[in-house]
């Protein structure tokens, strides 16, 4: 690990490689998994602010499990997350010709809303533990992601990269460019020793 600013980033971050390839799998990260994706007070306000010009995107079983739960509930983990439909899928999901997508970021992109999404899903593969005085930053392998990590190799991209724009949403682009020099050097490094 090495530290910038108050995190401390898992050196898979700069080393391995990730691309979403979302012809292959249609969004699933969105339907899968135990819980819903974590969420802040902030992404709350904002969500609650915002349903009435999300919902139109949403099928009804989506609206009623908004309606009836909210846009949060508290996991098992102790962590407010999105609101799911039965157990499973996020309550955001709007599923379109078999291809899953969210009802928050289309509102984002009509300029209804002013978040994409939760920073939770903008940085996925990426998940953020809050300590008291730091951030910790962690590769999350997830098998439903093979294919992303294969686009990836495939196309030398390392998870920073692809997450740059997330990244700057998130610590912003000062933080990004240390990030971005830190990797250089270590790519540098590394490649110096295996020669």
């Amino acid at each position: 690990m090495f530290e910038i600013d108050k995190t401390l980033v898992s050196l898979d971050i700069i080393e391995k490689e990730f691309a979403c390839d979302y012809a292959k799998c249609k969004g699933i990260c969105c339907v899968e998994g135990d819980s819903g994706a974590p969420i802040t007070d902030e992404e709350i306000a904002i969500l609650e602010e915002s349903l009435s010009v999300i919902v139109p995107f949403l099928a009804q079983k989506n609206k009623e499990a908004l309606q009836t739960n909210g846009v949060f509930y508290i996991d098992r983990d102790g962590e407010k997350v999105t609101t799911l439909v039965n157990n499973a899928e996020c309550a955001f999901v709007m599923i379109e010709n078999g291809m899953i997508s969210c009802a928050i970021e289309r509102a984002w992109e009509k300029g209804l809303v002013s978040i994409p999404k939760p920073i939770s899903c903008h940085l996925y593969p990426i998940r953020v533990k809050q300590y008291k005085n730091f951030d910790g930053l962690n590769y999350d392998r997830w098998h439903i992601c093979n294919d992303a990590v294969c686009k990836g190799k495939k196309e030398s991209i390392k998870i920073y990269q692809f997450l740059k724009n997330s990244l700057i949403r998130k610590y912003g682009n000062d933080w990004y460019m240390q990030l971005e020099m830190i990797a250089e050097q270590w790519i540098h490094d590394k490649n110096k020793e295996q020669k």
